[in-house]
């Protein structure tokens, strides 16, 4: 991909290449595998402006928890959650915002309410009409490689359940098909983010090997989020508790980034901002 690759989110773009884009999480979800989650709209307009303030390119809201064993939330418990929540911030800030869900009416009306980006865990796969809905608002379109519906890694039994002979072929299938379906809702390439859904149904293992050869990837030409930030390979690796994979998500960080991640996806903003920073003036010489 090259730096003259461009998306246009309102009166923002997005010049990928040139160096690492900040997505802060904003969890409106009581039941967060993090512990970040909070119900109250002004501790999380709060939270979005800080992070803003901190370095954040983007604020991802989402109203539903997506932690292995998470319970399903209504259409309506879910727009009360973020909607109010999205025009708040929406209002506050010039920062796109980015509704996190697989559901119609949610995204369509958090985008009514100010959010200019759609982020489908799901890649599309359980509710296609999402890729219509970012097309007609023109809205950048998040799709993440979710190996949940397959078989595969079963997070609470702590084992492989599928038989994957490459992940990276996995996911890239898995994302090819999410891309074309965009396409042909006439979602433009320009609008087409991937997310090879680290912690969504591969073991940690399989997370880690994502990270090292995320650079095959770039074989589709989009930009890539990554979301490493506490993820449970972090658990594996250093035994420590959500609160405590600080170090081990700023490590995963550099190295998605030194291996062609456009966007990371984060809790902590202001250090891992200040981790973008440095790796980039390494990788990208800036």
């Amino acid at each position: 991909m090259s730096s003259e690759h461009i998306t246009r989110c309102g009166n923002i773009e997005f010049h990928w290449g040139e160096r690492t884009y900040v997505m802060g999480i904003v969890n409106a979800s009581p039941d967060s595998f993090s512990g970040d989650g909070s119900t109250d709209i002004e501790a999380s307009v709060t939270l979005g402006c800080r992070f803003v303030e901190e370095g954040a390119d983007i604020l991802d809201v989402g109203g539903e928890s997506t932690k292995p064993g998470f319970t399903d939330v209504s259409v309506e418990e879910e727009i009360r959650r973020v909607v109010p929540l999205i025009e708040r911030l929406a209002s506050r800030m010039k920062v796109p915002i980015s509704v996190d869900t697989s559901k119609y009416e949610v995204a369509r009306q958090a985008l009514a309410a100010g959010a200019t980006i759609i982020n489908d865990q799901w890649g599309l796969k359980t509710e296609p009409g999402l890729a219509e809905l970012a097309a007609k608002n023109n809205a950048p379109l998040i799709l993440m490689s979710n190996q949940r519906d397959i078989g595969g890694y079963d997070a609470n039994a702590g084992r492989d359940t599928g038989n994957y002979a490459d992940v990276i072929d996995k996911v890239i299938a898995s994302l090819r098909q999410s891309v074309k379906v965009a396409q042909k809702a006439g979602v433009p390439n320009e609008n087409i983010i991937i997310d090879p859904g680290i912690g969504f149904g591969k073991a940690w293992h399989q997370d880690i090997e994502i990270i090292r050869r995320l650079q095959e990837l770039k074989v589709m030409g989009f930009p890539i989020l990554v979301g490493t930030s506490r993820k449970s390979m972090i658990k594996m690796v250093l035994n420590l508790p959500a609160n405590q994979r600080v170090e081990g998500t700023a490590a995963t960080v550099a190295i998605s980034i030194a291996n062609g991640a456009d966007i990371v996806r984060v809790h902590d903003v202001k250090q891992m901002a200040r981790v973008c920073r440095m790796t980039d003036a390494i990788v990208r010489g800036i």
